[in-house]
């Protein structure tokens, strides 16, 4: 134990000596360590803050496209899917039917571009979309068909940035222009499949069938699963149904979920973490390369000096424990500062893109570990050149 403890001495002696040498050994070692821990890191960052986005959507939420010619909308009955797949599946919580369209929006001097959304009144309760003025429309309103309209939030403050908006006529252009009653604004949100609800207009579901757009198709379907069931599951199930429903046409009805989408993310994320931590543990092997040279300049350098040791009665472990100890603590050092770096930099990357950082642990003790790993290997050869030197040839080195 007291022959460890000196070459463990012995070679931070060695390195202090060398400062100049010492610090270009590790650059590599800092730099692959560090490139590890940020990019494998930075990876369950990006993955954790898109997940909770999705999960700020609706992770309970199946979005269904249709794909239809205004012929095959009305034989398949399209407007009335959701009641035939609530009751084919008892999972399905609600849904409603959606229409959408972009138009021309005016008031005034001010205009912007927009998706009008026909929607019914249950729309704001189904997903808990609150009015930030104002108030949203009623069933009523929606069987007498007003011509009335509640604006998302980016919407309201592109028209009216001014203004309050309530109680104001708004001008919506395709064909031709039509006047609608803003009765509310609401509160900004997180989108959905299917649904942007800051940059939308909604309005009467049978108010946009009659007087925006006449048509017996359906844009989209928004369905709200229960709690506590298997959406990607119920999403695949709805999906071949469609299908059939649609006499085997799988391009007929498109089905997306949140959920879905943040377990193909997490896969694709994984895939690509794991490429690019290869990627970056390739710069370890090159940092263990540069090692290995560092030291056979040493051994050369310390020729004379292994020389004296071995007339002392130093044996061949000995001298090759210095050096392999040397090469280790050098690949050590440089990874605990990689270790420091690679987390310093996911942390600064992640708050300037408002990211939460996720500390990938694993990688950390990968990286440890193999940058030691990477020490041994390479310091094999020059511990061994070492202590294969010949004394006598070794004290007569000039």
């Amino acid at each position: 134990m007291t022959f460890v403890w000196e070459n463990i001495r012995l070679a931070f002696l060695s390195m202090m000596h060398h400062k100049g040498r010492t610090f270009l050994s590790m650059l590599g070692i800092v730099i692959g360590v560090a490139s590890v821990i940020m990019i494998t890191s930075l990876g369950k960052s990006a993955t954790a803050s898109v997940e909770e986005q999705i999960a700020r959507a609706g992770l309970h939420v199946i979005s269904i496209f249709p794909r239809l010619s205004e012929k095959e909308a009305v034989r398949l009955a399209v407007p009335d899917l959701v009641d035939d797949l609530s009751s084919e599946f008892p999972s399905i919580e609600q849904g409603v039917a959606l229409q959408r369209g972009q138009f021309l929006v005016t008031y005034g001097h001010s205009s912007t571009s927009a998706t009008v959304m026909g929607v019914p009144a249950s729309f704001a309760s189904m997903f808990s979309y609150e009015a930030e003025e104002g108030r949203f429309f009623s069933s009523g309103e929606d069987t007498a068909r007003k011509q009335v309209a509640v604006l998302g939030s980016e919407v309201a403050e592109a028209l009216f940035p001014y203004t309050d908006p309530i109680g104001k006529y708004i001008r919506i252009f395709r064909d031709q222009a039509k006047r609608f009653r803003v009765i509310g604004v609401m509160k900004s949100r997180s989108d959905t499949v299917g649904v942007s609800f800051d940059t939308s207009i909604f309005v009467p579901y049978h108010t946009y069938t009659t007087r925006l757009e006449r048509t017996d198709n359906v844009s989209s379907y928004l369905l709200v699963v229960k709690e506590g069931e298997d959406v990607v599951e119920l999403a695949d199930r709805i999906e071949t149904r469609l299908t059939q429903k649609a006499s085997g046409n799988s391009d007929a009805f498109r089905v997306i979920s949140p959920a879905t989408i943040a377990e193909v993310y997490s896969e694709t994320t994984g895939t690509l973490n794991l490429l690019l931590g290869g990627v970056a543990a390739i710069s370890l092997i090159v940092g263990g390369i540069g090692i290995m040279n560092i030291m056979l300049v040493s051994v050369t350098e310390r020729t004379r000096e292994i020389g004296i040791r071995k007339a002392l009665g130093a044996t061949p472990l000995m001298i090759r424990g210095q050096f392999l100890l040397e090469a280790v603590a050098l690949c050590a050092v440089g990874g605990t500062v990689g270790v420091g770096l690679g987390i310093g930099l996911g942390i600064l990357i992640t708050s300037l893109m408002k990211w939460s950082f996720v500390l990938n642990a694993p990688a950390v003790v990968f990286a440890f570990v193999f940058s030691a790993l990477v020490g041994i290997f390479f310091g094999f050869y020059p511990a061994y050149r070492a202590s294969r030197l010949d004394p006598v040839q070794a004290l007569m080195f000039e």
